[in-house]
């Protein structure tokens, strides 16, 4: 293996340093964390030596933790060794939260080497994500979805309050509020999960601190269950997802990139008369702009789970290039002229690019 972490310049590109792994170390992951105990910040790199992917398996691996110097570059403090792959880190109060193989891990700083606090190994097969809000930690798991894991600082314990029923093979993940979590999987899919404000209120105010939390779950799995908020097949898999916006005063949405290089967007609707629109626009074009192939378009969206909430912008767009004939047909049925048609879908464009 060859990796290296490259310090570059953004204003003009240049590489101000660059760290070359030894020791046939594969860099995995990487992420910036404060610890509360140094009481500065870090840049950590999580690595895995002789890493093979047909059977996942590793001689072992690193934590390393490099310190910010005046010039920009940065120098190595420790590395600590780990006894599997790390495969996602992120900041926690003060501390460096670790997925090590199907084990979530809380370090603190330490002069030699990162100090383990707490373990919880209670998740499936890897954790693939890790993302953290409050109290709240979300682990994405290679094959099983997410699951929503509560820290208690009491006792400074972590365990699993929900999971979903869904076996998704998450390869992104993004936070969008403190109870909702959007994703990407292996195959081509975007979905929306979400734990219900009842269930949420429920695990903040336990009174057993978790106590019961394994009695109660079902068939080895957490007691509470995300909800599917939305669900769409792209057709190539996800890399990535953020939130933001393309032009400045636009719309905030959910952008994605996909492995065969596609960006695209999820926009929101902020009213019942464009999501009535864009419906009814949708359900004509199915019928009058079939697939080249013949394959039913709903069955395409549809390929792993039903499409739930969310609207194919790219078959609407379609519309312009109909015949004017059928465009007109469209409009009077939608009690609307092609012009009004065609000027809905610019704005609806112009919101967000």
């Amino acid at each position: 293996w060859g990796s290296c972490v490259r310090i570059v310049d953004p204003a003009d590109a240049s590489t101000l340093q660059v760290v070359e792994m030894t020791g046939n170390e594969a860099a995995l992951c990487v992420c910036h964390a404060y610890f509360a105990a140094a009481g500065e910040l870090f840049l950590v790199v999580g690595t895995a030596v002789g890493l093979t992917f047909a059977p996942r398996d590793c001689d072992g691996g690193y934590i390393h933790l490099y310190r910010y110097l005046d010039d920009g570059t940065v120098q190595l403090v420790h590395k600590t060794p780990l006894d599997g792959a790390p495969g996602a880190m992120c900041a926690f109060k003060g501390r460096l939260l670790l997925g090590v193989g199907n084990a979530l891990r809380l370090y603190d700083f330490g002069k030699k080497k990162l100090l383990r606090k707490v373990e919880n190994r209670n998740f499936p097969n890897f954790i693939t994500t890790l993302h953290a809000q409050g109290e709240r930690i979300y682990v994405g798991d290679v094959q099983e979805s997410f699951h929503f894991v509560k820290y208690k600082k009491e006792d400074g314990s972590m365990y699993v309050v929900a999971d979903d029923v869904q076996p998704r093979h998450i390869t992104a993940a993004l936070p969008l509020d403190y109870d909702t979590m959007a994703g990407g999987d292996k195959f081509g899919n975007i979905f929306v999960a979400r734990l219900s404000a009842d269930v949420s209120e429920e695990v903040e105010d336990d009174p057993t601190g978790g106590k019961n939390i394994t009695a109660s779950g079902t068939l080895n799995g957490a007691p509470h269950k995300v909800e599917p908020v939305v669900q769409f097949h792209v057709g190539e898999t996800v890399c990535a997802l953020t939130k933001g916006t393309l032009q400045a005063g636009g719309l905030e949405c959910l952008l994605y990139t996909t492995l065969m290089g596609t960006v695209g967007a999820l926009m929101p609707f902020g009213s019942r008369e464009d999501v009535d629109f864009c419906t009814h626009l949708e359900m004509h074009m199915r019928q009058e702009a079939p697939p080249l192939l013949g394959r039913d378009h709903m069955a395409f969206r549809s390929s792993y789970f039903p499409v739930k909430d969310v609207i194919d912008g790219d078959l609407c767009e379609q519309y312009t290039l109909l015949p004017p004939d059928t465009q007109r047909r469209i409009a009077e049925d939608m009690d609307r002229t092609t012009s009004e048609i065609l000027k809905k879908l610019e704005d609806l464009r112009a919101k967000i690019a």
